[in-house]
């Protein structure tokens, strides 16, 4: 056995791709638009949502600053674990906090792996009437409080690899200029 470094199949790099926003932005869909895509192509993929990994990896946790941290932190442990491993990794999680995703790309720095961050600027006004799981009228009915954009802090990317504002195009173009960034990157 030699010591050598086996190489992956066809140079596989692998990549986390996080897409932040406010609830209802539009990052789950267009994360599911893009690892279909990218499936097609022959990449390895993994969508870590950020709904499933509350139930899974931070169950128990709730939503205060600390809680979202720890659980932005986990997420991106996990992504760069995978992302280090050839997978593309796509991040459909808020992370409302700038502190907790610099933490997150900073971890990926340190390891070598390749991060994006995409924001997906869609204002407050339209999310309220998308409300895939009805959080804004619950919001607003006083059935719950801390919701992220509203009540709770979000803050913004002041410099996001990619500015996505959805409500200007369809779920297909806001795939393809992910997919586009990636190919100028290098990660496709």
């Amino acid at each position: 056995m030699t010591t050598e470094q086996i190489p992956l199949e066809n140079d596989v790099t692998g990549a986390t791709i996080w897409l932040t926003g406010l609830p209802s932005a539009g990052k789950t869909t267009i994360a599911y638009e893009l690892a279909d895509r990218l499936r097609a192509e022959g990449h390895r993929v993994e969508l870590l949502d950020g709904d499933e990994i509350r139930e899974f990896l931070s169950a128990g946790l709730g939503f205060s600053r600390e809680d979202r941290h720890t659980n932005v932190q986990r997420i991106g442990f996990v992504a760069e674990l995978l992302a280090s491993n050839g997978v593309k990794v796509l991040v459909p999680v808020i992370a409302p906090y700038a502190d907790s995703r610099e933490a997150v790309r900073k971890r990926h720095q340190q390891e070598g792996t390749p991060y994006v961050e995409v924001h997906v600027a869609t204002p407050v006004e339209v999310c309220s009437v998308r409300d895939v799981k009805g959080l804004y009228a619950k919001q607003a009915a006083g059935e719950i409080s801390g919701l992220t954009g509203v009540d709770d802090p979000y803050e913004e990317p002041e410099t996001p690899d990619l500015r996505i504002e959805s409500q200007n195009q369809t779920v297909q173009e806001s795939a393809t200029a992910v997919h586009a960034l990636l190919t100028e990157r290098g990660l496709l």
